[in-house]
C-alpha cells in the first residue's frame, strides 16, 4: 500500500505538496489501485470516511505534455441527442472518459414539449464549435456560485493545455433590411426577444422547447410568438409560424425567433438573400480545441466563494495542475452504501487531488467513469441509478492516436 501511495504522488506531480491546508475531507484520504491505462493516463481510486458514510471515487489523471495523448468532446454525433458515456467512448476509441455538461433532461414544466438532450454550456469538439450556452435561468443544475455562468467552460487549447474560460457567442444575421443580432447556436433554450440558429450538427430533435421558458425562469410558459425561417446557400426557402423538428441538411441554417426575434424574422420574404455569422470567443490568448460547459469550484488552488455545502450527490468534476499541463478527471461511485459530496466538498476534494483550478459537471445518475483498451470500454464507478444513463457529451482521453484533425470553422 504504501508503494501504492508513493506512485500516486509522483503521478500527480506532487500537487498535493505545499497545497491547501489539510481538512476533514483529506484527513481520512486513501488512494489506491493506482495503474497506467495508456501511456500519459492514469487510473486510481480513493475513499474516505465521513461522518454521514463512506465516499468512493475514481480519478484519471492525464499528462498533456505527452504528446502521444489528446483530449476532446465526446457526443453521439448531433448536439441533440443522447447517449452512454461507455457508448461514446467506444464509438471514438477513447482510453479514457468522464461524463460531461449538464443537459436538458426532462420537460415536465412544458407538456406536450419533447426534451432535446441539448447540454447547457458551450461545445467545441475537435476545433468545431458546436453550440453557445443557453440564459442562466434556463440551465439545468445545482446553483451556481456568485459570478458564474453558463458560458463558463474547461477546455484545452490548441497549445495543448487546460484552462477555464467563458466562450461568449456572437453573430449576425444580415437581411436586405439590416443586421439581426444572433443570439443562439443548436440551444434548447433561446433568451427572450432573441434569434437563434441551427444548423445540421443540432441533429433531428425539435426545435420548440427553444422558445419555452424565460431568461430567469426555466418553468415559465412557451412563447406564443414565434418564427422560423429555413435559409438554404444563403437565400429564403421557407417561413413558419413555430419551430419545427427534423435535422438540418448541410448548407442550410434554420432560424428561429421568439417574441421581438420573431417580429424580425417575419419580415423576412421567400428567396431574399440571408447570410448568417456566428463564433464562439473566448478570453485565452489561444482558441479551444476542446470545450465543456461546467462551472468553476476551484480557481488558483482555492475553492470559489459561496459554493453550496448543504445538498449531497454523487458528483464529476474536471480540474488542472501544472500549468494546464496535467488533466484531473473525477467521478464519484454511486452504488449502495456510498455517500456523496456538496458542491463545497468537491471543490475541497479537487485541491486536495493537486487541481489548481476545476469545474463542476453533471452528476447523480450521470456520473460514469470509463477506460478503454483492446477488449472495450469498463465502467469503473457505480451510476448511482443502477445502470449507465445516456448523456449529452463527455470528455474523452486518447493516447497513441489523434481524436480527428483540428478544425478552426
Amino acid at each position: 500500500m504504501l508503494t501504492v501511495l508513493v506512485a500516486w504522488g509522483a503521478l500527480t506531480g506532487g500537487g498535493m505538496a505545499g497545497g491547501a491546508p489539510a481538512t476533514a475531507l483529506d484527513a481520512g484520504l486513501g488512494r489506491y489501485a493506482a495503474a497506467s491505462v495508456a501511456p500519459g493516463v492514469s487510473y486510481d481510486e480513493f475513499r474516505m470516511t465521513l461522518p454521514r458514510g463512506l465516499v468512493h471515487g475514481h480519478l484519471l489523471t492525464v499528462d498533456l505534455a505527452d504528446p502521444r495523448v489528446a483530449v476532446d468532446l465526446l457526443y453521439p454525433g448531433a448536439v441533440g441527442a443522447r447517449a452512454p458515456v461507455s457508448q461514446l467512448a467506444a464509438d471514438r476509441g477513447a482510453v479514457g472518459a468522464v461524463n460531461g455538461d449538464f443537459f436538458n433532461i426532462s420537460e415536465g414544466q412544458h407538456p406536450g414539449v419533447e426534451a432535446t438532450g441539448a447540454s447547457v454550456g458551450p461545445a467545441v469538439a475537435s476545433g468545431r464549435q458546436l453550440k453557445g450556452a443557453v440564459p442562466d435561468g434556463q440551465r439545468f443544475g445545482p446553483v451556481m456560485p456568485p459570478g458564474a455562468t453558463t458560458e463558463d467552460v474547461i477546455g484545452v487549447g490548441y497549445d495543448r493545455r487546460a484552462r477555464l474560460d467563458r466562450l461568449t457567442l456572437h453573430g449576425a444575421v444580415l437581411t436586405p433590411e439590416g443586421t439581426l443580432p444572433l443570439r443562439g447556436l443548436n440551444q434548447y433554450a433561446l433568451p427572450v426577444d432573441g434569434i437563434g440558429a441551427y444548423t445540421e450538427r443540432w441533429g433531428p430533435a425539435s426545435r420548440l422547447r427553444a422558445t419555452c421558458g424565460t431568461d430567469f425562469d426555466r418553468a415559465a410558459p412557451c412563447s406564443e410568438d414565434t418564427a422560423e425561417v429555413t435559409v438554404r446557400h444563403g437565400r429564403v426557402v421557407a417561413l413558419d409560424d413555430e419551430p419545427g423538428a427534423g435535422g438540418v441538411a448541410e448548407g442550410s441554417v434554420v432560424l428561429v425567433g421568439r417574441e421581438e426575434g420573431a417580429r424580425q424574422l417575419r419580415k423576412l420574404h421567400l428567396g431574399e438573400r440571408v447570410r448568417v455569422s456566428q463564433r464562439l470567443t473566448g478570453r485565452g490568448p489561444v482558441p479551444l480545441r476542446f470545450a465543456v460547459g461546467g462551472f468553476p469550484v476551484v480557481r488558483h488552488g482555492v475553492p470559489v466563494a459561496g459554493l453550496d455545502s448543504a445538498a449531497v450527490a454523487v458528483r464529476t468534476s474536471a480540474g488542472m495542475g501544472a500549468g494546464g499541463r496535467v488533466l484531473y478527471l473525477l467521478a464519484l461511485d454511486g452504488g449502495p452504501g456510498r455517500t456523496g459530496l456538496t458542491v463545497s466538498e468537491l471543490a475541497d476534494l479537487m485541491t486536495q487531488l493537486g487541481a489548481r483550478d476545476a469545474v463542476d459537471l453533471d452528476g447523480g445518475g450521470s456520473s460514469t467513469l470509463v477506460t478503454g483498451d483492446a477488449y472495450g470500454e469498463t465502467v469503473r464507478n457505480h451510476p448511482s441509478g443502477g445502470a449507465e444513463r445516456p448523456v449529452a457529451n463527455a470528455i474523452g482521453v486518447f493516447s497513441g492516436q489523434r481524436p480527428g484533425t483540428p478544425a478552426r470553422d
